[in-house]
């Protein structure tokens, strides 16, 4: 049965306003670097930090956990389980890996800002992640736009919302995608990883640790269409952020709005 005109206009204006305005702020903040550029100052400024006591043993080692309790987790649920169960046992995982990594790591002598959690710069850090969103928002949702009119995107997040839009469905999408996926992720990628890879290339490639980690980061979400490709970029952004500030907080809060405008876009359009 088709929709109700009624039912597609509102979300259609709705997205036409939504675009315009991630256009806007995306000519602003690409006016904003140019200007510090052409002044000679850094993009970001570089914050004091350290590197990171772990070595590449811990980091094998965490991977392999988060491995081992989403194999477990998987055996539990058995195959093709129901999407909101998916969606709860992806949020238990994540949880879990990033509360067990995060604790391994401390045993082994790292404090919190050694994890990329130390306090003090919210307001700073908040302020580079908006100035990162505007930044990517408008052209790698046209970019997954484009990709998803030739592979559609697949994901249990649109799945369930695309059948539900009860309080249930979408409270456990946004634990999910704007919660625990962004600290989880954040976490493992730009911090562990990337923070191992800056001891490794210090003195011989510096930058190249970016490029790596975002480049696990996209990796790591195949099997959801083409979203991969767009995420590479995205990745590249939140390392620069990691790498330059020393801390995961604006990554964390960056990966988090960029999701809740995924998860608004998806609850815009009518259900089913």
């Amino acid at each position: 049965m088709p929709a109700e005109p009624a039912v597609t206009a509102a979300p259609a204006a709705w997205l036409s306003w939504a675009a315009a305005v991630a256009i806007a702020a995306f000519l602003a903040a690409a006016a904003s670097l140019l200007t510090r550029a052409g002044r000679g100052r850094p993009l970001i400024e570089r914050r004091p930090q350290r590197p990171v006591p772990w070595q590449g043993g811990d980091v094998v080692l965490v991977m392999l956990a988060y491995l081992q309790i989403a194999l477990l987790a998987g055996a539990f649920l058995g195959s093709d389980p129901p999407t909101d169960q998916l969606l709860a046992a992806n949020l238990l995982i994540v949880a879990t890996a990033t509360c067990l990594a995060a604790a391994w790591l401390v045993g082994r002598g790292a404090t919190l800002a050694d994890l990329g959690l130390s306090g003090g710069q919210l307001r700073q850090d908040a302020a580079l992640a908006t100035l990162g969103l505007a930044l990517v928002l408008a052209p790698l949702l046209a970019m997954a736009a484009a990709l998803n009119a030739w592979v559609p995107y697949e994901h249990p997040v649109v799945e369930l919302l695309t059948g539900r839009r009860d309080p249930i469905a979408v409270g456990l999408v946004i634990a999910t995608a704007v919660v625990a996926a962004p600290i989880g992720e954040e976490l493992f990628f730009r911090r562990i990883l990337q923070g191992w890879l800056e001891k490794v290339f210090a003195d011989r490639r510096p930058g190249l640790e970016i490029v790596i980690s975002a480049a696990a980061f996209a990796l790591a979400h195949r099997g959801q269409g083409l979203a991969y490709l767009p995420l590479f970029p995205l990745g590249l952004v939140l390392g620069l952020l990691a790498g330059r500030t020393g801390s995961i907080v604006p990554c964390i809060l960056l990966h988090a709005m960029f999701n809740a405008v995924s998860v608004a876009l998806l609850l815009a359009e009518p259900a089913g």
